[in-house]
């Protein structure tokens, strides 16, 4: 059995965004974050995987937090190599049997124009997608050269994708002249027959942005045998944007916030700053379920996506929210 080992929480995490375990084993006393704390956030972004929290502190409350918190093992040290080799062993089969019993999840492609325009757009839906088993995938068409140097933004773009395990497919189209008579089709199409997606997140028409614009115009060519396919908001969007879909993000705000920062060279701009980020998305809860939502454009929604109960389901709008935000001019 081969092992990764890492000394810190957050190196965890990162490895978790980007490889596929059988099993999780963490102590409880780590710095920067408990290994209860790790458990917590390996069930939202690993749910399937096992994970085994071990202490040298026999504590009835740290034994109680574990169970509350779905621990696979408590073990308490200290633990016989043996024993552990054992028990650590059953659960690794275990996490084997979970993955390949697992329904297929939905595969993603999200498309944008530049880097960190998909994760302005939905990046919280794309976490919520991660963390429901959903493949995500990440197609940026520009590498956003007008808008800081080239390696740069290619660097922060991976790395953002790294965050939630996204694949990320980055093209050099010249920023600011986007055609889709001049290859945005043809490579749009040649994604989707490479990564066969069931759901396409792209720009709104409703935009000020030409590049935005015509990324929304290929994609609707390019993506025509694709089941479902919604548009998010750009900070260049126009008040014509009408969202009739509201995602609910609990939860994944904050990893939102984490591929965001991944975009150093654009941290100067007002639409990347946390506070405006989470207060947005606290606006658009207001016409779906849960505190916090990413506002979409349906252009066409697969039945099975919506009323799903999977944490990346596409909570649609009913009558009377869309009839609210008619009445109220929404955020017009």
């Amino acid at each position: 059995m081969a092992a990764t080992v890492v000394h810190d929480p957050m190196s965890a995490l990162a490895e978790v965004a980007v490889q596929t375990f059988d099993v999780v084993l963490t102590d409880i006393q780590m710095p920067g974050m408990s290994g209860l704390e790790l458990l917590g956030e390996l069930r939202s972004r690993a749910p399937g995987v096992p994970v085994a929290v071990m202490t040298a502190f026999a504590s009835v409350d740290y034994a109680v937090e574990a169970l509350r918190r779905d621990a696979d093992e408590f073990l308490v040290k200290p633990v016989g190599a043996a024993t552990l080799v054992e028990k650590i062993g059953a659960l690794a089969a275990e996490g084997r049997r979970r993955r390949e019993a697992a329904v297929p999840g939905e595969t993603v492609l999200a498309v944008g124009a530049h880097p960190d325009d998909v994760e302005i757009g939905v990046g919280a839906t794309l976490a919520s997608h991660r963390a429901a088993g959903d493949t995500v995938v990440v197609l940026t068409l520009s590498s956003g050269s007008v808008g800081g140097e080239v390696n740069a933004r290619r660097h922060e773009a991976l790395a953002a994708a790294a965050v939630i395990g996204a694949r990320l497919y980055l093209h050099d189209f010249e920023d600011t002249r986007l055609d889709p008579a001049g290859g945005l089709i043809r490579t749009i199409e040649e994604t989707i027959r490479e990564v066969a997606p069931t759901i396409v997140y792209t720009h709104s028409v409703h935009d000020r942005h030409q590049d935005h614009r015509a990324v929304h115009q290929a994609v609707q060519v390019a993506a025509r045998r694709v089941p479902s396919l919604l548009c998010f908001q750009s900070p260049s969007a126009t008040v014509e944007f009408r969202p009739d879909t509201f995602v609910p993000v609990d939860g994944f705000v904050e990893t939102k916030l984490q591929m965001l920062a991944a975009f150093e060279s654009q941290a100067h701009r007002d639409y990347m700053e946390p506070d405006l980020v989470r207060a947005t998305a606290r606006y658009w809860s207001r016409f779906g379920t849960g505190r916090f939502a990413e506002p979409l454009e349906t252009v066409r929604i697969a039945a099975l996506i919506s009323g799903t109960g999977r944490a990346a389901g596409l909570a649609a709008a009913d009558d009377g929210a869309r009839l609210r935000h008619d009445e109220t001019g929404g955020h017009r």
